[in-house]
């Protein structure tokens, strides 16, 4: 598996955490991935090989581009051969308002944009081994619309303190540092993003605890729910399995197992 992060344009970071590509080769074997909450919406554009997610007891494909919005759990997505994937990691309070859609709650949302336009072309370059210009082309494309908004600043300052905190910071902190009260802060955020301030806080900071457990899967649990802000380590389990199935124990001893990460950072598709 090959996996590539890539800092947006400044004009973006507003918006847009990174951009990223990732390639898989499965052959001939039909297999499944897992992908496990986080604190972003990620807008997905795939090549190669059908992708199809668990809906209903059934296989349902998905089109190019689709979104993956903030998950309550796990969600178990189908495919073979080779594929390839060109995401845009957004955060939860700007992407609707990007892409000017309707905020919503869903896991994984299939949605009509003109955005569909480009998938021809990054098809094209992506057949071609051309990774880099297609890239440039999402760039491209992602600082005309943004140009074409105007980015809640209020939104913006609570973002950056929920980031800084890493999602341990009570909203009325938040609050402060966006110069709101709570109650306009939570009414903006949830027409925005769908989700309350402390939703996507509490994902945050299981995304702190997940990645910290993937990287040292040997870290002392009690310690760990200490350092990020749970009462204790019973809080910090009900909380890791709640949004991703398996305790905190069983999830580093399949990190220490597997070892699939191929850099300091977080991958959030693991074989399953």
């Amino acid at each position: 598996m090959q996996h590539q992060e890539f800092e947006p344009p400044e004009e973006l970071r507003d918006a847009i955490k990174c951009f990223w590509y990732n390639r898989r080769d499965l052959g001939e074997i039909q297999s499944s991935f897992e992908v496990v909450p986080d604190g972003y919406a990620e807008i997905i554009f795939h090549f190669g090989s059908p992708c199809s997610i668990s809906h209903n007891g059934s296989l349902q494909l998905l089109p190019s581009p689709f979104m993956m919005g903030l998950l309550n759990q796990p969600v178990l997505f189908h495919t073979g051969g080779r594929l390839e994937i060109i995401g845009i990691r957004c955060f939860p309070w700007t992407v609707f308002d990007l892409l000017g859609l309707p905020s919503g709650k869903e896991g994984v949302h299939i949605f009509e944009h003109p955005i569909v336009q480009l998938q021809p072309t990054l098809n094209k370059l992506i057949h071609a081994g051309k990774i880099d210009e297609a890239l440039a082309q999402v760039r491209v494309y992602f600082l005309h619309i943004r140009s074409q908004i105007a980015i809640d600043s209020l939104l913006f300052k609570a973002g950056v303190a929920m980031q800084k905190a890493n999602g341990m910071i009570p909203v009325s902190e938040v609050a402060a540092a966006a110069h709101a009260t709570v109650r306009t802060l939570e009414r903006r955020f949830k027409q925005s993003s769908g989700y309350t301030v402390k939703d996507v806080s509490a994902l945050m900071r299981f995304e702190q605890v997940r990645n910290h457990l993937w990287l040292h899967p040997d870290s002392n649990l009690a310690g760990l729910a200490h350092e990020m802000g749970y009462t204790d380590q019973s809080h910090l389990s009900k909380e890791f399995k709640r949004y991703s199935g398996t305790t905190p124990a069983a999830f580093a001893r399949k990190a220490k197992k597997r070892k699939l990460a191929v850099s300091n950072d977080f991958v959030a598709f693991i074989q399953a």
